[in-house]
This record gives structure tokens, sequence and C-alpha cells, in this order.
């Protein structure tokens, strides 16, 4: 767990984010234990109903489930439904608005390509 939460985003979102992090390098992984809203709670000296929130959203995305009187666990095919999750935000995120903005600028298929080319290669 990270021991800071950032201020400009709900609590909630952030133990989602972090459950899905760890879920994705593996430091979670399928059929393990994830901590508990009062781990969370603890944790953060946050309120446990917060920390629920997050929790529940991934439960509502089958990414975590409930062992009644053992706590939730990470299912089955979780880190592929995150990363198609991810997957689709980026691409709303990023690259809808790049090719609205091409196509204001006039920057064809080709052109573009070539820019994202050269992004790769290049070095910042």
């Amino acid at each position: 767990m990270d021991s800071r939460l950032m201020e400009d985003k709900p609590i909630f979102i952030q133990i989602a984010e972090q459950l899905e992090a760890s879920i994705l390098d593996g430091s979670i992984i399928e059929g393990e234990r994830v901590p508990s809203t009062n781990e969370f709670a603890k944790h953060y000296q946050i309120n446990p109903a917060t920390a629920a929130k997050g929790i529940n959203q991934l439960v509502d995305e089958d990414i975590l489930f409930k062992k009644r009187g053992v706590g939730m666990f990470v299912a089955e095919g979780a880190k592929d439904k995150i990363l198609a999750k991810r997957k689709n935000a980026f691409y709303q995120d990023f690259v809808v608005p790049l090719k609205k903005e091409a196509k204001k600028l006039g920057i064809n298929l080709e052109e573009l390509q070539a820019y994202i080319q050269r992004g790769i290669y290049d070095e910042d």
C-alpha cells in the first residue's frame, strides 16, 4: 500500500486504483486475499466505509470477490479485465483527443504515424 493519498482525487478511487496497480504488477495475484476495509482504514486513517466503497467498486467489476467470513480476494481473470479497462481508458483519454486534434490540423494518418514513431524513438 502506498503511504500517502492524493488530495485531488476521491480516496475510494485511489484505493481501487492501488489494488488494480498491485494486481497488474503482480504484487497481488489471482486468488490472493486483499487488505480488508479495516486494514485500509487503519493504514490511511480513514472511515472504513470509504475504503469499502473502493473495494466494492472492484467487486462490481468482477475484479474482486468476497469469501464470507474470510475476506476479499482477487478474481480469476482480474488482470485481463483491468488491462482491458485501462486500454479502453487510454483510447478514450488519449487517442480520441489525438485524432480530433490531428484532424483539425490537417494531419493525415501517415503523418500521425510518423509522429508517433518519432516519439517512440526520441529521447526525452
